[in-house]
């Protein structure tokens, strides 16, 4: 048992490190209130945001970020 959780563990670690290089990787969204006021359309680019290497980093910090809670509480309950 205890093998395990140095495995579990160590795997949590990494997860961290990787959601918050991911995060840090991101670009700000800009966009936010003053586009709502504006009346600022939907370009190609935002229709097309999940085929792009932000959409990618936008989808994997969602991927990590379950399993961040998920390990959490695999942890907690070791």
């Amino acid at each position: 048992m205890d093998i395990l959780k140095v495995v579990v563990q160590i795997i949590y670690i990494l997860i961290c490190i990787a959601l918050t290089v991911i995060v840090l990787k991101q670009e700000g969204k800009s966009e936010g209130l003053s586009s709502a006021l504006t009346g600022a359309s939907e370009s190609y680019w935002s229709k097309n945001k999940g085929r792009s290497a932000e959409g990618f980093l936008d989808n994997t910090t969602k991927i990590l970020a379950v399993l961040f809670v998920a390990l959490s509480v695999v942890l907690n309950l070791i």
